[in-house]
């Protein structure tokens, strides 16, 4: 062929009758274009000689090209990419399939001694598993082992051959669902015809105009786009071939509808690099235009530093940009807020002042409310229980007195007698005449008031009662007997008091707040006590202050509203109460239990949760008892007393967030509006 270069060209097409016959012509005259466009003159073939191609890797004599490096590497979409390097240019490899991979056969280059050998490159997660690199004959061939479906192609550029060999698809897919599920899957949705080109150093040029007669497209190649290219692809999408041969020559394109612009990256930069400063220059020149701006539900200062701070986002672009960076407004722009009316005043380009506008819109809308409500319940269960006696003994012997005064015990006992038959005489005399009046029907007379009748007794040997209620504040009940006689006095008196309290206090609070907008609800008092600070003049006594403490209940919380309708609560709970007080040589000090919790919770809308919660239980027996006295079995139970106690206190504390939705509501009335 012409220029000491042959190419061919294979194109794959599914038949359809006339229109194959018409591609297979068409094919045939780009191939007879291409070759006469090689070359300013054609070189005939001698008779009995074969034109040599360069495609042809048996037929290629032997040089001294040899393989420089061999390297693997993981592409796009799970593909592996084969790269050989080789010691200068010249290198004719030709990649063929086969079912169990993928052979790569370089007849004119050679392989050194230290690359021959397998190469295991199953971690990659591409489905090729192994490459082995060994001579063949005269020259190198490389076996790619692969696993599964795949597709394979192959280019050249320079002293470099790629080979790609990507997994193929379960089933070809078209339109926009197979662009996205490309997109999806980390790779490009090509959706062009498949085509089979090999090229052997053949112009760039060349290449793009079969590329435009296979996808109908108008191509424009830049006048810098120069240098040949060597491919072999099979059945490749049109459209990914040419971005295969952009990249191997660091070309770009820009697509205009039915116009594809191609030209290398740096020459595509600075066109729209000064498209760009153009354009700014022209912003530049624009008249000025006045807007005013209400906020609704927004603060107007706020929305003016956030609009202006935001450097380096602003639309100013160019070079030097950054140093006139005035936020979201050109650099010539204007933004005033005013406090009083909330309203902000801009002054920049029209097409500025509407995107502030359109931003603006966005920002001033009304949040979700929260209403979040909390429960603090204190339960208390308390028992008491006490036994005690007190026993007393005494009389006369002989004359001689013991455990207390006999005459006394004589005068009571004589006392008492003489005050039960008095109120029994009076008694009677009531009933006779009770009786006589309802005969005649005339009022009864009112009942007459009895004598109380006292006994004094003597001081107890033994004094063991149960106590005061400590819970309640009741007495002991008692029972007691005595046994009087000429001759002694003995009392006895057996105490025994049981205490039951349950208790409950539960503190309700409720607060509404925006979403991310903290919350406090607080009430309580304050407590006096004396403390003393500080000495008095010259070295006197120290000054007494008065200082304060809070006694709170409290609610402190932060709701963010999630996508999924539930309620992040960042939250803090407090309960104070005064236990008592403790008394100082300066006055008295309050005791005061607090119970606190802080917290972060995800709570769904309405839900209640118990976020915390203490509890406490306390026992306790105690015995008193008078030595030796207090062991005797039954009889020593006079001798002693007994008490128990239990004490059960729980602490729960309660969430329940219920979102108030205000921003939908008020984008309702607008649309209504």
């Amino acid at each position: 062929m012409t220029g000491g270069s042959t190419m061919t060209v294979f194109l794959t097409e599914t038949p359809r009758g006339g229109r194959r016959n018409r591609a297979i012509m068409r094919a045939c005259g780009l191939g007879i274009a291409l070759a006469l466009s090689l070359a300013g003159t054609a070189i005939a073939a001698t008779p009995g000689t074969a034109p040599i191609s360069k495609g042809d890797p048996t037929k290629q004599v032997a040089g001294t090209v040899s393989v420089a490096g061999i390297d693997f590497k993981r592409g796009d979409g799970g593909s592996g990419r084969l790269i050989l390097k080789f010691n200068g240019s010249g290198a004719a490899p030709d990649l063929r399939n086969q079912e169990s991979g993928v052979v790569v056969d370089i007849g004119n280059a050679s392989l050194p001694a230290e690359l021959q050998r397998p190469l295991n490159v199953t971690d990659f997660a591409t489905p090729v598993q192994r490459i082995d690199a060994h001579n063949a004959g005269k020259g190198a061939q490389l076996v790619l082992s692969v696993r599964g479906p795949y597709e394979s192609l192959a280019y050249q550029t320079g002293n470099e051959y790629v080979v790609e060999i990507a997994p193929r698809a379960s089933a070809p897919a078209t339109g926009a669902a197979s662009t996205a599920g490309a997109k999806a899957s980390g790779q490009t949705g090509y959706r062009g015809k498949p085509v089979t080109f090999n090229f052997q150093d053949v112009p760039v040029r060349t290449v793009l105009q079969l590329i435009a007669e296979e996808s109908n497209l108008n191509i424009v190649a830049s006048d810098t786009v120069q240098g040949n290219v060597t491919l072999r692809l099979v059945n490749v999408p049109w459209d990914q071939a040419l971005d295969i041969v952009l990249r191997a020559k660091g070309l770009d394109k820009r697509r205009d509808g039915g116009v594809v612009w191609v030209a290398p990256q740096a020459e595509l930069a600075k066109f729209e690099q000064d498209k760009e400063d153009a354009r700014i220059a022209i912003e530049n020149r624009e008249e000025l235009v006045t807007d005013y701006i209400q906020i609704n539900y927004h603060s107007a200062n706020a929305i003016y530093k956030a609009l202006t701070e935001a450097k380096g986002i602003g639309g100013s672009g160019g070079s030097g940009s950054n140093s006139n960076d005035n936020g979201f407004l050109s650099p010539r722009g204007r933004l005033v807020a005013d406090e009083r009316t909330n309203t902000l005043m801009i002054s920049d380009t029209p097409k500025k002042v509407a995107q502030m506008r359109e931003l603006v819109s966005v920002i001033d809308r009304p949040v979700d409310q929260v209403l979040i409500e909390g429960r603090i319940v204190i339960a208390n269960d308390t028992f008491a229980r006490e036994l005690g006696a007190k026993f007393g003994i005494s009389g006369s012997k002989d004359n001689v007195s013991f455990g207390g005064n006999l005459d006394a015990a004589h005068a009571n006992r004589n006392s008492i007698i003489s005050t039960d038959i008095a109120n029994a005489n009076s008694i009677r005399s009531w009933e006779i005449a009770r009786d006589a009046a309802l005969a005649a029907g005339t009022p009864v007379p009112p009942r007459p008031v009895l004598a109380n009748s006292t006994i004094t007794t003597t001081p107890s040997n033994f004094n063991l009662p149960a106590a005061v209620g400590s819970f309640i504040g009741n007495s002991p009940a008692a029972l007691a007997f005595t046994i009087l006689n000429a001759g002694y006095y003995l009392d006895v008196e057996l105490s025994a008091l049981q205490e039951e309290g349950r208790g409950e206090v539960i503190s309700n609070p409720r607060i509404v707040t925006s979403n991310q907008r903290e919350a406090v609800i607080r009430q309580g008092s304050q407590v006096g006590y004396v403390t003393q600070t500080g000495t008095g003049a010259a070295g006197g006594q120290a000054l007494p202050s008065v200082q304060f403490k809070d006694v709170v209940l409290e609610l402190k919380v932060t709701p963010t509203i999630t996508n999924d309708n539930r309620v992040f609560l960042n939250l803090a709970v407090k309960k104070d109460e005064i236990e008592g007080f403790v008394d100082t040589s300066i006055g008295s000090v309050p005791q005061i239990a607090t119970r606190e919790i802080n917290t972060a919770v995800l709570i769904d809308d309405g839900q209640t949760v118990v976020i915390g919660g203490v509890y406490e239980f306390k026992d306790q027996q105690s015995l008193s008892k008078v030595p030796f006295l207090g062991d005797i079995p039954i009889l020593g139970n006079l001798f002693k007393k007994r008490g128990r106690s239990k004490d059960k206190a729980e602490l729960l504390i309660f969430v329940t967030p219920k979102i108030m939705r205000v921003a939908q509501t008020a984008g309702a009335d607008r649309v209504r509006r």
